[in-house]
């Protein structure tokens, strides 16, 4: 069998014989219609997969929208739950720097400190090319200031933690008793200020306060301390100086004799017993002469008594040392 049959003869008009002449379907005529047609058939199925490709997803880009939508969705609950923290670490910090360190009389710390400036860190530019950039790049800006909010509150609460201590320490060591035992206030004598000397009858600056009591009767350390001069000075006869730490210094006067055992360096707390009552040194009569100093400076002894007295109390203390107009020495 022929490959290209001529059964069915073509024609083709010709204008100058004005005749149909016949055309022989030969190997090239039949090569260049497939060609053509091949062509055309190549141009159609391109055409229709481009359309394809371009309309219609594939099986995978549906998945991988569906990942996206997911993700996108989870970066916004993960978004809005950042808001809420950093909503929640606010109140802990505004707690932190108008209640817990004024309460410990400590520094309250900047913002700029406590947040930071992230809004134009180069850092997350990486993001802005991408469909979602703008949700991930605000979700990482604020995990990055939570992080650092977490950081600087963490510090904060070791920083206050060790203040408490310090300030429980130094409330130990802080004068904060009577000397000797006078709940009922009998034994309150002479206060702090100007007083008329028993022995010279001259108006002088008397710097502790007197409490009478006879002889024997016991002394307390008003704070724990340590002991850094015990036995005679002129003027004050037998009397203990006590170191508490944090400035704070207290002396006893007039003993009649020591805490056996003490000595200096001895460590003393506060109601332990270190001497008794006496009239030694410069002394009109059996008292305790009381004095308080904060960095060498002389302060008035009925300001370091609150442990001891309610506030009315206090103020018949007062009432009681201010009209007394003579001092025990």
């Amino acid at each position: 069998m022929a490959l290209f049959s001529s059964e069915n003869p073509h024609y083709k008009y010709n204008r100058k014989t004005l005749k149909y002449e016949r055309i022989d379907n030969t190997y090239g005529y039949h090569i260049r219609r497939f060609l053509r047609v091949a062509t055309l058939g190549i141009l159609i199925g391109v055409g229709v997969f481009v359309l394809l490709i371009t309309f219609i997803p594939s099986p995978a880009q549906k998945r991988l929208a569906e990942e996206n939508d997911r993700i996108n969705s989870q970066y916004q609950l993960l978004d809005r739950q950042l808001d809420e923290a950093l909503r929640i670490m606010s109140i802990i910090q505004e707690r932190d720097d108008n209640f817990y360190r004024v309460m410990l009389q400590a520094d309250s710390i900047p913002t700029s400190i406590r947040t930071g400036n992230l809004s134009h860190t180069a850092r997350y530019d990486q993001w802005d090319e991408m469909r979602t950039g703008t949700i991930v790049k605000q979700t990482s800006q604020k995990m990055d200031q939570l992080n650092k909010m977490l950081y600087t509150q963490s510090n904060s609460f070791d920083e206050l933690v060790q203040l408490a201590k310090e300030r429980e320490d130094r409330l130990q060591h802080l004068p904060a008793i009577q000397p000797v035992s006078n709940k009922d206030l009998k034994r309150t004598a002479s206060g702090y200020g100007r007083r008329i000397d028993p022995i010279y009858k001259t108006i002088r600056f008397h710097k502790g306060m007197d409490f009478s009591a006879p002889t024997g009767t016991d002394i307390f350390a008003t704070a724990d301390g340590t002991i850094t001069s015990i036995g005679w000075k002129q003027g004050y006869g037998y009397c203990i100086i006590i170191d508490h730490g944090y400035d704070y210094t207290t002396l006893y006067a007039h003993i009649s004799k020591f805490k056996k055992g003490l000595r200096r360096g001895s460590k003393v707390s506060r109601g332990d017993v270190i001497a008794y009552v006496g009239n030694t040194g410069k002394s009109t009569g059996p008292h305790l002469h009381y004095e308080v100093r904060y960095k060498g400076v002389h302060q008035n002894p009925q300001n370091y008594y609150f442990l001891d007295l309610s506030p009315e109390e206090y103020d018949e203390m007062v009432r009681i040392s201010s009209n007394s107009s003579q001092t025990f020495d």
